[in-house]
């Protein structure tokens, strides 16, 4: 049992702990199996550990610390993903503690690796011209550009992450009004996001042509590929680079390059800040659990700022005194100091 250890707790952790005890999403589990698929390609090609003959006497801090800086240096892997897969093997040592007592010592030492301090870079968001030059992009003569249409329409109005607007069927859409679409976010938490007049009208028009208001249909995802299933997060991004690609050949201020599907989320949050809306509305309208997530938004605007530190402003500044030239008492009395 013990050179098997591993692979048997391993297995353990990603097919039974994850969605039955912390109720992990599939999301989650394919990021950590990924996490663990690298891990085991570093042990073969780095230190000659074939993966059957791994077991957990072989863990050390300086194995996982070894294996962070390869996925760094060797790897090219962002301090992001670097920490994020970090997350993904303490998430693994936490459930050893219960499952493996005997191990609680090399547990402890694991747990001690620090997460890598990370720049935070400086949130890039679309004007609303900008979007309005977006949304123009799709050819609405085919059936293709129509639900590109309907889906960048969707996924700025809602502020939905890439993964939420994957998952989104079409029950999870109410164009009567009030209108509304029902997004589920990390940790399977839900959330209903009110959706814009214009962009309702869109999805019933889209719903409608897609035959996707028949009975039976509810459960069918929103937005398809040509096969007939999901778009992938993949899909959604290389729709959103193909019209990024698209717009330097129609417009002298192209869209940003490098434009993601966050950039979207972002741009609409900045506009709902930009509008006054109060950061407690928009951290629920995101989904965030903390309103330090969302101000974030309040750091990225200077001339939010600027307003704010105009209205706090208070004029302290000691009132002018009349030019003693000009004060003939005090002329006088200096002159008969004499």
């Amino acid at each position: 049992m013990k050179n098997h250890d591993f692979a048997y707790h391993l297995t353990n952790f990603l097919t039974v702990y994850l969605p039955r005890h912390r109720n992990a999403s599939q999301h989650t589990i394919l990021s950590y199996r990924d996490t663990f698929s690298k891990f085991l390609l570093f042990c073969q090609n780095e230190r000659g550990i074939p993966p059957e003959k791994l077991c957990l006497d072989m863990f050390s801090y300086q194995l996982i610390d070894d294996f962070l800086c390869w996925l760094e240096i060797s790897l090219g892997a962002a301090v992001s993903t670097r920490n994020q897969r970090l997350g993904a093997l303490r998430s693994f040592i936490r459930y050893l503690q219960i499952a493996s007592p005997e191990h609680l010592l090399l547990c402890h030492s694991i747990l001690a690796l620090r997460s890598k301090r990370n720049a935070r870079p400086l949130v890039k968001y679309l004007t609303h011209n900008e979007i309005k030059h977006l949304l123009a992009l799709p050819d609405a003569s085919s059936w293709e550009g129509r639900r590109d249409l309907a889906l960048l329409s969707l996924l700025y109005d809602s502020a939905a992450r890439v993964q939420e607007i994957c998952d989104v069927t079409v029950g999870d859409v109410r164009t009567n009004a009030p209108s509304t679409v029902k997004l589920s976010g990390k940790c399977r938490k839900s959330r209903i996001v009110p959706l814009s007049s214009p962009v309702s009208a869109l999805l019933k028009q889209y719903i409608k042509e897609r035959a996707l208001d028949l009975s039976g249909k509810a459960t069918q995802p929103l937005f398809q590929n040509r096969q007939g299933t999901s778009l992938t997060r993949g899909g959604v991004s290389y729709i959103l680079t193909k019209y990024s690609d698209k717009s330097k050949g129609c417009n002298s201020n192209p869209l940003p390059t490098k434009l993601t599907p966050h950039s979207l989320r972002h741009s609409k949050a900045m506009h709902l800040l930009e509008s006054g809306v109060n950061l407690i509305y928009i951290r629920d309208f995101l989904g965030h659990e903390d309103i330090k997530t969302t101000q974030i938004y309040a750091r990225a605007d200077p001339e939010i700022k600027r307003n704010a530190i105009l209205k706090a402003h208070v004029d302290d500044s000691a009132p002018q005194l009349p030019a003693w030239q000009d004060n003939p008492g005090l002329m006088k009395f200096l002159k008969n100091l004499g």
